[in-house]
């Protein structure tokens, strides 16, 4: 492992005490190490540093792993249900191994701040008084082997900040399965450790570790169940995912964003655009907001995103038809299943009786919307509506579908929206436990789908169908793939698709052959939208990319060469030359 030229400068870092404030994590000043672990103030400050590892609208320079939206390791841009302006080499298997790689390097870097944290704490005084910037370290310790894990499955774990010289940094990898009940168990000891409640707003609590905790067993215990077919470990790891969740669900400190000013099945859509300044009709802001758990904070003076974000939904973002058909119908079932389902003979036929998170994710042709940009709503009610005061969606192009979410309506300028990137979310936790108990038992009964996956989908649709077991069996339909399915939607576009194909062992039937778009040939689009110069498939579907393939090898990303040279007992994962 290329450790020296990280270390020879990381305690001089980890030394930088940090503003109080998550939302300022720049380096206040350089202090001598003694001072730095000298009161337990200092040990907060320290810690805040460990906020600004999380997840992201885009990654930083260095580390593209902590992407949410933009391509990089867990983008859906490297999944099947989304497409960019340009061919991505993950979907086609064009990857190769990198010469050095940032999201393993500097990922290592960071575990030797919260093993240092750690290290330091053994030899203070008070521990009472430091417990909660100990549980902080060891919640972001898990958070980063986590990060580790998904990537690049065996890597070497390490709980000390060792010297650059140390004969572990060049030792083999440890099983995967270690490194993650490793993480279990520091998760678990921050959980004894933190507050009930966040003592500041921003911060992790009991809970918050508790919701992360459901993600991480949930993603190996599956991971386990599918690829190693070790199902004691995989039991082990899914009944903490189930207790994990339920507890946070017990808590009742989290609900799902929702709100009858917006029209109820708009709350979805509002989430993820909310500001400290009026951004939409009820004038509600992120305070309002108690479904994230964790959330990376944005603020137009202070911290803005930084990304042309609104523009970059409609004009580089395209969902492709896999999606589009995963959205239920009002009747809960699939489109080949519901009578319901209109068809595509018409551009915007599809949308009608469907999942109403298809509607306010997806924009339909001759939809009204706005944006940051000369187009912008005012009076926020039926007046924005309009001529001259909004846009209209024209779809021909791409893949003939158009991408709404995380597109605000005020007037902002460029890249200077400031929503919060939601890293943990009140939905995810219900949708992991519903999950993880199928996976378990093999089944779920009603009432666990009352109260998780239900509330999910009844925040957009409270006329839809409940998925339950009388649904399912009357339908011919799969309990799991219907879980999947409603993960899959809701949580479309923050990061998860292609984990999960992964983990569950899909990817190899999912992501190989072409991404298409919208229905052209016989229907209305053919003459709408004559100039559609892209490839058909056999049914008359645009073709947005062709050849898609999926190796292996590619359940896993390569180790970086200057790595593997340093330290041959690293070796390099399958399939990987």
């Amino acid at each position: 492992m290329a450790m020296k030229h990280i270390f020879k400068f990381a305690l001089a870092l980890a030394t930088a005490l940090m503003s109080v404030s998550c939302m300022d994590l720049s380096p206040k000043n350089q202090m001598a190490d003694n001072h730095v672990w000298s009161s337990a103030s200092n040990f907060a400050l320290f810690a805040n540093q460990f906020y600004g590892w999380t997840r992201d609208f885009q990654g930083s320079t260095s580390l593209t792993s902590m992407n949410g939206i933009s391509d990089g390791p867990h983008s859906d841009f490297r999944s099947d249900l989304l497409v960019g302006t340009g061919e991505n080499v993950y979907n086609k298997g064009t990857n190769v191994i990198p010469t050095s790689d940032p999201n393993y390097s500097e990922l290592y870097k960071r575990l030797y701040y919260t093993n240092l944290l750690l290290k330091k704490a053994e030899a203070f005084d008070d521990a009472d008084a430091i417990k909660v910037p100990v549980a902080e370290a060891l919640f972001f310790r898990a958070y980063l082997y986590f990060e580790l894990v998904q990537m690049f499955g065996d890597v070497i774990l390490v709980k000390e900040p060792i010297d650059i010289d140390n004969e572990r940094l060049y030792g083999a990898r440890d099983n995967r399965l270690d490194v993650i009940r490793n993480c279990v168990s520091d998760l678990k000891r921050a959980m004894d450790l933190l507050p009930e409640t966040p003592a500041e707003d921003g911060r992790i609590c009991r809970h918050t570790a508790a919701a992360f905790l459901s993600r991480v067993a949930l993603y190996e215990g599956t991971w386990q169940k599918y690829h190693n077919a070790d199902t004691e470990a995989s039991e082990e790891l899914l009944s903490e995912a189930v207790a994990a969740a339920k507890e946070v669900m017990e808590s009742a400190q989290y609900q799902l964003f929702y709100s009858e000013a917006l029209g109820g099945r708009d709350s979805y859509r509002y989430m993820f655009i909310l500001e400290s300044v009026k951004c939409n009709p009820a004038g509600l802001t992120r305070a309002d907001n108690k479904e994230y758990i964790l959330a990376k904070r944005h603020d137009e003076a202070l911290k803005p995103i930084g990304l042309n974000i609104t523009h970059a939904q409609a004009t580089a973002t395209f969902p492709t038809r896999k999606l589009a058909n995963m959205y239920r119908c009002q009747d809960g079932l699939p489109i080949d299943k519901s009578p319901l389902f209109q068809g595509y003979s018409g551009v915007t036929s599809e949308f009608n009786n469907r999942d109403n998170r298809m509607n306010g994710t997806l924009m339909k042709h001759g939809q009204k919307y706005w944006n940051n940009d000369g187009k912008w709503r005012t009076a926020w009610d039926e007046t924005d509506e309009a001529d001259g005061k909004c846009l209209v969606a024209s779809v021909f192009g791409n893949t003939g579908y158009a991408c709404w979410k995380w597109a605000t309506e005020r007037e902002v300028q460029d890249a200077y929206e400031s929503y919060d990137y939601p890293v943990i979310r009140y939905a995810e936790v219900l949708l992991n436990y519903a999950e993880a108990l199928y996976e378990l038992n093999g089944k779920i009964t009603d009432e666990q789908l009352n109260e998780s996956l239900n509330l999910v989908r009844g925040r957009s649709n409270p006329t839809m169908t409940k998925l339950s077991n009388t649904l399912v069996s009357a339908n011919g339909l799969d309990m799991l793939e219907e879980i999947r399915a409603e993960r899959t939607v809701e949580l479309f576009h923050e990061g998860f698709r292609i984990d999960d194909l992964k983990r569950w062992k899909t990817a190899e039937t999912e992501m190989p052959g072409n991404r298409i778009g919208i229905l052209w040939k016989g229907t209305q689009f053919e003459t709408a939208w004559a100039n559609q110069s892209n490839p058909l498939d056999e049914d008359g579907c645009v073709i947005k990319y062709d050849g898609c393939v999926w190796n292996q090898r590619n359940y896993l990303y390569p180790l970086p060469s200057d790595e593997t040279q340093l330290n041959a007992q690293l070796g390099q994962n399958d399939g990987w030359k």
